[in-house]
């Protein structure tokens, strides 16, 4: 009901009254007020005007983050159909993974604005505070093989840049990402810091994939981040001065996801999207550190094959190493990048 009434606002030239909007929708007048009282606690201006009905005030800059509201930004066919949106959630990644077992479909959505239980890389927290950054996690069921999953990160990581391209901030805002899938801004040719992290989550059946969650928590609109974090991690607001449309943002991922995601399908490799990917590595001609289990070295970032790994000429002078995504770390060697 409140989508239905919303949209009616919205189509509407002018106030709409109580009983105009009781009869299309076939309710009380009563609960038209409820849903009209709901809208106002999301956030929507409605002005309501005795003898006149009510009227949604127009607001460009309003940031509202609600299904309806991404819903309505979505271009795609079926990323992020349904949407499910939770003010507050434990983990979206953990809502997507019992709407999986529950037999949802692959593209559904699950998107919170706080999150209790966030999680990020090998079992570390993601911090999720409310009302200023946006948190989702998507189902899929792609038919690949098991070691090709990691590439859903990867993708995942420039359908997110892309989308930070369509936002046109000044030059001096530079994105970028840091392989394989951490996404970093740097301001006035500053240190990158990085203020979105991915989270890809895999489950099998027997030896073959069951369902894949990717899930993204984006830091937009927080005015402070940690103090201990500070040199590494940064928001959207901090990076720009701006504030930005979270279902803006939320939508405009999956509109790049959708075409990137099934370029690489029916190429069977990174190839079709590698020469966008590479020129957003920042990583690329610096000098990294790379943090495997059998033995630390550092050498120069050189490209990025189609399988998604990092080449990398170690300072050593031995062959050129090609990097996977499983639990070698990159890091920079003066830095996080």
């Amino acid at each position: 009901m409140k989508n239905r009434i919303l949209q009616a606002l919205s189509e509407a030239d002018g106030f709409l009254s109580g009983q105009e909007l009781s009869n299309l929708l076939g309710v009380s007048r009563t609960a038209v007020w409820k849903a009209i009282g709901k809208l106002k606690e999301e956030g929507y201006e409605i002005e309501a005007v005795t003898n006149k009905g009510y009227r949604l005030v127009p607001d460009q800059e309003r940031d509202i983050l609600n299904q309806a509201e991404i819903e309505k930004r979505l271009t795609t066919v079926w990323a992020g159909h349904p949407v499910i949106y939770e003010k507050e959630t434990g983990s979206t990644n953990d809502d997507i993974m019992h709407m999986a077992d529950e037999g949802a479909a692959q593209g559904t959505l699950a998107v919170a604005s706080h999150q209790t239980a966030g999680k990020g890389r090998r079992g570390r927290t993601w911090l999720s505070p409310a009302g200023k950054n946006v948190y989702m996690s998507i189902l899929l069921r792609p038919q690949i093989p098991v070691s090709e999953a990691p590439m859903m990160t990867l993708i995942m990581a420039l359908a997110t840049y892309e989308m930070l391209q369509d936002l046109h901030f000044p030059e001096r805002i530079r994105f970028g990402i840091k392989w394989p899938n951490d996404l970093v801004v740097s301001v006035d040719g500053g240190p990158y810091k990085k203020f979105v992290g991915i989270l890809t989550e895999m489950r099998l059946e027997d030896t073959e994939i069951r369902d894949v969650t990717i899930g993204i928590g984006l830091n937009l609109n927080l005015e402070s981040v940690d103090p201990e974090l500070e040199e590494t991690a940064t928001t959207l607001y901090l990076a720009t001065g701006e504030k930005v449309n979270r279902a803006e943002i939320a939508a405009g991922c999956w509109n790049h996801f959708e075409p990137d995601y099934e370029a690489y399908l029916s190429a069977g490799s990174l190839e079709p999207l590698r020469e966008r990917y590479s020129s957003a590595l920042v990583n690329i001609g610096r000098k990294v550190r790379i943090l495997d289990p059998k033995g630390e070295f550092t050498g120069i970032a050189k490209a990025v094959t189609s399988g998604g790994e990092l080449v990398v000429t170690p300072d050593d002078g031995s062959e050129d190493r090609r990097i996977g995504t499983g639990e070698i770390s990159v890091r920079g060697v003066m830095g996080y990048v």
